[in-house]
């Protein structure tokens, strides 16, 4: 795979109208790579659900260094709260996370899936084909299969996949995996991710 890759097209302007959700699934050395792309983010105009493979008393810390990146409200993702544009829902440890009618947030079941909780194959499959829903799924660094049929999933159903490229200094088995199936239509370094992250969702421009 080689920085900025294209897999498949989509014509400019063609989901302008539809509502926009994206899902991030990290593991490994995540943290590192998202800091990187949500450096000087501003508040984008959509909701983002992040699934770090993490345990859980680095959840806090995790949400506090990427609010230091970024203009986005971000925070751990409650019970029943519905998604709101401009935030990142950093999923809790050792629970899984799934979106309700693709507006609203459930946290259920504790057993591993993939060998770990929470799953990105979890959240990602539980995003539902709606004409009104345009989602984005990317797969970041990690090892294991975790994320690879939920990235297929938003594949099938219509949807935006990015895959991290491959990386000597940072593990992608993961990301590479998907990319091998077909599942992955762009394959971006963290830069172009979030200038891609940028244009979907579009951002607010603060008042001077």
């Amino acid at each position: 795979m080689q920085s900025g890759d294209r897999v498949s097209h989509f014509q400019a302007g063609v989901f302008m109208d539809k509502r926009k959700i994206v899902i991030i699934g990290s593991s490994g050395a995540g943290l590192p790579i998202l800091k990187t792309i949500f450096e000087n983010m501003p508040r984008l105009q959509g909701p983002i659900v992040l699934i770090q493979h993490m345990p859980i008393y680095v959840n806090q810390t995790v949400c506090d260094n990427l609010a230091a990146k970024t203009e986005m409200t971000v925070k751990i993702a409650e019970l029943d709260e519905r998604l709101q544009s401009g935030v990142l829902y950093v999923a809790p440890s050792e629970i899984h996370l799934k979106l309700v009618q693709n507006h609203q947030i459930r946290l259920a079941g504790r057993e591993k899936v993939n060998f770990v909780c929470p799953s990105i194959d979890v959240a990602m499959m539980s995003v539902v084909k709606e004409p009104s829903i345009l989602p984005m799924g990317i797969l970041l660094s990690g090892i294991g299969d975790d994320g690879i049929k939920g990235i297929g999933h938003i594949k099938r159903i219509g949807g935006i996949t990015i895959a991290l490229e491959k990386n000597p200094d940072i593990i992608t088995n993961m990301a590479d995996e998907a990319f091998a199936a077909g599942y992955v239509d762009w394959v971006l370094n963290p830069d172009e991710i979030r200038n891609k992250l940028m244009a979907h969702l579009g951002w607010e421009i603060k008042n001077r």
